[in-house]
């Protein structure tokens, strides 16, 4: 399974809004648009995003062996697969979408779906989505990212929620329990002055600052205490409340008085997951896949890590996200019926494609996080469960906190202009973590001034 922490670092280098000029050009061939369905013997090739790289060689030869078996059972259609890496490029990406130069089956963030349709730069897939028998079991708070009223423009490929990520090791070495990981930010911040006594160099609880990481966490620490960025209609910043102040009053009371968030601040990406994989920092918040990166990118082990949820989520909200696939608006009803029936077979289908968990296993892969969770409770969600059980090569048992609660937690995504969001709370976040006198209203009340002229611009 390609991990989402990577792409989510990428994702806020991406300036938020996408241009507004509707696609004029083609899908990559000279094919005109049917007029009608087409019948089902007619051949057609079509153009499909995200291709793992060959850099990752494992999951290109799965996805080519994908395409094979596809094309096998599909003797009509053809797949050209693309293998930009990154899948969306922040420096080409707007500019294909405004010139209609996206694939026939373009890979999108979620957040950038609802942008999307808003500029026509989609195909309305309304018309088709019927034959796919598996959207019918998907979550709706999934299914829904990319919907617009009665209308459907995409399929889900992956999604996730914000969690907390620990230490297990760590814990044992603190005298706390692994098992019962902090559900409150009071039992994290005893957790973290715990792990801080280890000794020199140990960091209880680890945040971003900088690089819009630092305004990123402040949104999913906000989400998870019942607090929003943005008003309902979008239109104004909604964080200078109850819920804000508490985020940063804890991050304060933790950094100067507990002292267990160690002296290094103005943290960003790489920064905490580079901590994690030392072995020296006993928490952060994090997506379960995380965990992977820091096991393939930073010398971590996955046995001593484990997944929970965002402290006080239960019963409000995760920061969530996820990625899937979109149709060029000049596909042809032959391309979107084709495009559909292979991100059925490989996206949403148990045991095949993403999730061909004995095939990943045999490859050296991870297999057990759980993510993405795209069908909850349902009859294929099940079966993915017990998939990932039954050729597990991670302890899936580690993200049992996680799971367990996920039920009782709405996800929710980010807020419109949200890079932009981020960067004006980078200050405030910063601020509390560099700055013992630090005044907390004051930075709530500049960064809602700023963020209500940026949102301002979104109307």
């Amino acid at each position: 399974m390609r991990t989402t922490s990577h792409r989510r670092a990428l994702g806020l280098l991406l300036v938020a809004g996408l241009g507004l000029t509707a696609a004029s050009c083609g899908s990559g061939d000279d094919e005109p648009a049917a007029q009608g369905s087409g019948g089902a013997d007619q051949k057609v090739t079509i153009t499909v995003g995200c291709q793992p790289p060959k850099s990752n060689p494992k999951e290109r030869a799965g996805w080519d062996e994908d395409v094979a078996a596809f094309q096998a059972a599909h003797p009509n259609i053809t797949i050209q697969s693309k293998d930009a890496f990154p899948c969306i490029n922040p420096d080409t990406f707007q500019a294909k979408l405004a010139g209609g130069t996206q694939e026939d089956v373009f890979y999108v963030y979620y957040t950038d779906v609802q942008k999307i349709i808003k500029a026509k730069q989609a195909a309305d897939i309304s018309e088709y989505v019927g034959s796919v028998k598996a959207l019918g079991d998907v979550r709706p708070d999934v299914k829904g990212v990319f919907d617009d009223g009665d209308k459907t423009y995409g399929v889900p490929r992956n999604n996730y929620n914000m969690g907390l990520v620990y230490n297990r090791k760590l814990f044992t070495q603190a005298g706390l329990n692994p098992d019962a990981p902090p559900k409150t930010w009071a039992e994290v911040q005893e957790a973290a002055k715990k792990i801080a006594g280890l000794g020199a160099g140990y960091t209880g609880f680890g945040e971003y600052s900088a690089g819009n990481t630092g305004g990123w966490h402040f949104a999913a620490s906000l989400y998870a205490r019942g607090g929003s960025m943005v008003s309902e209609d979008g239109k104004a910043a909604a964080f200078n409340s109850a819920e804000g102040k508490a985020v940063l009053e804890n991050l304060k009371q933790m950094r100067w008085n507990d002292n267990s968030m160690g002296s290094k601040q103005l943290l960003q990406w790489e920064d905490l997951m580079r901590m994690m994989g030392s072995g020296k920092l006993g928490m952060m918040i994090g997506a379960p896949d995380v965990v992977q990166s820091v096991n393939n990118d930073f010398q971590g082990k996955f046995e001593d890590y484990g997944v929970t949820a965002v402290p006080e989520s239960e019963g409000k909200a995760s920061l969530s996200g996820g990625d899937g696939y979109m149709f060029n608006p000049k596909a042809s009803p032959e391309k979107i019926k084709a495009g559909l029936a292979w991100l059925e077979f490989h996206e949403l289908t148990p045991g095949k494609g993403q999730f061909n968990y004995e095939r990943a296993k045999a490859q050296g892969r991870p297999v057990g996080l759980p993510i993405p969770d795209l069908y909850g409770d349902t009859a294929p969600g099940k079966e993915i469960v017990a998939l990932r059980k039954q050729f597990a090569t991670v302890p899936v048992d580690h993200f049992t906190p996680y799971v367990s609660v996920q039920a009782s937690i709405t996800n929710k995504l980010e807020p419109p202009k949200a890079q932009e969001l981020y960067a004006v709370l980078d200050v405030a976040m910063s601020a509390v973590l560099t700055r013992k006198d630090a005044d907390i209203d004051k930075l709530l009340s500049d960064a809602e001034g700023k963020a209500n002229k940026i949102l301002a611009k979104n109307t």
